[in-house]
């Protein structure tokens, strides 16, 4: 595995590689979801590249980049353990060298809803960086997972609209045995706090049975959140797939956000209505 911090070195690489090249994008604190991204990326490509960097666009003033967990030395050996053939690892003034850019990719009206509006400026910081680092790597596929829904709805939408070459795949979210979804930030949980964080994928499942039964998934959803006032709810909504208004009858996805203690998660699961 080679590892490469500076756009020509990445270049150079990158020209050397053949076949299919699958890209997934990081920003390191890795865990089994990215393992799970990087093993799609391994059983489909020749070259699997993954970059890892902490962006500062898509972190409000309030939010957490100074204490966001950094673990290079980790990363590499999940990397390595994976398969990886090629990290690119830059610093911020390799990504921005001229300070933060005055040109973002602005994400449109979809941008303004549920993470967006919860995080404003979000999706700008966070398609400026994917379609920058899709740019330098240069991958044939890219791998988002299904966890941050609404980014990769997005980035799919930016794929789209700007005809880049390259294909989006979207990989199922990666749980721990008691239900909740695998994240970077779950780090910050204490026992307690890790215990009401359950509260997420509780609801959903409440809400998919629900749907199940015919009754109404958002209702059965928000009474698992009443229970438990530890979890503080953001938001709890159900869309179609592309984060339309909800459907009457077919595929549709819940999706929540919630604060449990100072830590902010987020998570989904598609319902058959």
């Amino acid at each position: 595995m080679r590892v490469v911090e500076t756009r020509d070195a990445l270049r150079q690489a990158r020209d050397a590689a053949t076949g299919t090249v699958g890209v997934v994008m990081t920003m390191g604190a890795l865990h089994e979801g990215h393992a799970t991204l990087l093993r799609a990326a391994r059983s489909a490509n020749d070259t699997v590249l993954m970059t890892l960097f902490v962006n500062p666009l898509q972190f409000g003033p309030a939010e957490d980049f100074a204490r966001y967990p950094r673990t290079m030395e980790k990363d590499l050996e999940i990397a390595r353990a994976e398969g990886v053939d090629l990290v690119f690892a830059p610093s911020r003034t390799v990504m921005y060298p001229a300070g933060e850019p005055g040109v973002r990719v602005n994400p449109g009206p979809l941008g303004e809803i549920l993470e967006g509006e919860s995080r404003p400026g979000f999706f700008h910081g966070v398609l400026t960086v994917v379609l920058k680092l899709l740019n330098l790597t240069r991958p044939d596929v890219a791998y988002f997972g299904e966890k941050d829904f609404q980014q990769l709805a997005m980035i799919t939408a930016m794929v789209r609209d700007f005809d880049l070459p390259v294909r989006i795949e979207g990989v199922p979210i990666v749980r721990d045995p008691d239900g909740l979804a695998l994240s970077s930030r779950n780090a910050y949980l204490g026992p307690a706090e890790r215990e009401a964080a359950l509260t997420l994928s509780r609801a959903l499942r409440e809400g998919v049975a629900a749907a199940g039964r015919g009754e109404d998934p958002l209702r059965a959803a928000s009474a698992i959140f009443a229970g438990t006032p530890e979890a503080k709810l953001d938001y709890l909504v159900l869309t179609d797939p592309a984060l339309g208004a909800a459907p009457d009858s077919g595929s549709a996805r819940l999706l929540v956000a919630a604060w449990v203690g100072g830590t902010r998660l987020i998570d989904n699961m598609s319902v058959e209505l």
